[in-house]
């Protein structure tokens, strides 16, 4: 485990990413800050109270990369998990080390949900830090109208984090299954990426009602319950339970696949 985490961040790629996510919140930040601010109701959900509370910062930025950006950085770790190895010639060298093909797959979703983790925390982290150095910073109101201290407000990120990770797993899942389908890690990562476009589009058509409950987007919005007094953990608990049945679903595909894989060719 320790070998593949050093791995994974000891690359170029994985810090570029990190970085661009990093970006997201500091670019809102200083648009804010040299505007007026958009005007009530317009933009992404919070932005119009960025400048009145820099930690609304973070919120507004995980809000904005949940849909795309944060898919898309997990989609390319995801994707590149086996087939990456494949790809590169290693993985007949990993089997032989000897470990077993079910603790290496483990070991790569394992990272794959630090990775999870990892990208949820950089947004986070940076939207308060760039909220607080441009920004005044204060007790917050929450949806419920309740207001509560910085500390309270800190806790709550960790929480609107922890969910945004939480959300990402089903994915992470789909794409170490399509990452054992392949030995080129490009079309493992589109594939995963494509999948995850697809679900949310399919999300948003009113057609399809019976199935949006189904998909593993339809929750990754819900954490406005975590902005209430007390908290609500009613859909934090049904985004983990939707994301464990695709953990468990995909992770038994990719154990069926990648048991039966030749990795000596």
């Amino acid at each position: 485990m320790r070998s593949e985490l050093a791995l994974l961040f000891r690359r170029r790629r994985t810090w570029a990413m990190l970085l661009a996510l990093a970006a997201v919140p500091v670019l809102i930040a200083v648009a804010v800050r040299l505007t007026s601010g958009p005007p009530s109701g317009r933009g992404p959900a919070f932005l119009d109270r960025v400048a009145g509370n820099g930690l609304f910062v973070a919120v507004t930025g995980l809000l904005v990369c949940i849909p795309l950006f944060l898919p898309l950085t997990v989609s390319v770790v995801a994707g590149d998990t086996i087939a990456g190895e494949a790809g590169a010639g290693t993985l007949r060298y990993l089997l032989a080390a000897p470990v077993s093909r079910g603790r290496l797959l483990l070991v790569k979703y394992a990272a794959a949900v630090v990775f999870c983790l990892a990208a949820a925390l950089m947004v986070a982290l940076c939207g308060v830090l760039v909220g607080w150095l441009l920004f005044p910073v204060g007790p917050v109101t929450l949806l419920s109208g309740d207001t509560i201290g910085t500390a309270g407000a800190l806790l709550r990120l960790g929480y609107i984090a922890a969910y945004a990770a939480l959300s990402l797993l089903g994915l992470a899942a789909i794409g170490l299954f399509v990452s054992t389908l392949t030995d080129v890690p490009v079309g493992a990562m589109a594939a995963t990426a494509v999948l995850a476009v697809t679900a949310q589009i399919l999300n948003q058509l009113p057609q399809l009602d019976w199935l949006h409950p189904w998909l593993f987007p339809h929750y990754w919005l819900g954490f406005a319950d975590l902005l209430r007094e007390p908290v609500l953990w009613t859909s934090f608990g049904d985004n983990a339970l939707l994301q464990g049945g695709y953990i468990l679903v995909f992770g038994a595909l990719a154990w069926g696949r990648f048991a039966g894989k030749d990795v000596l060719s």
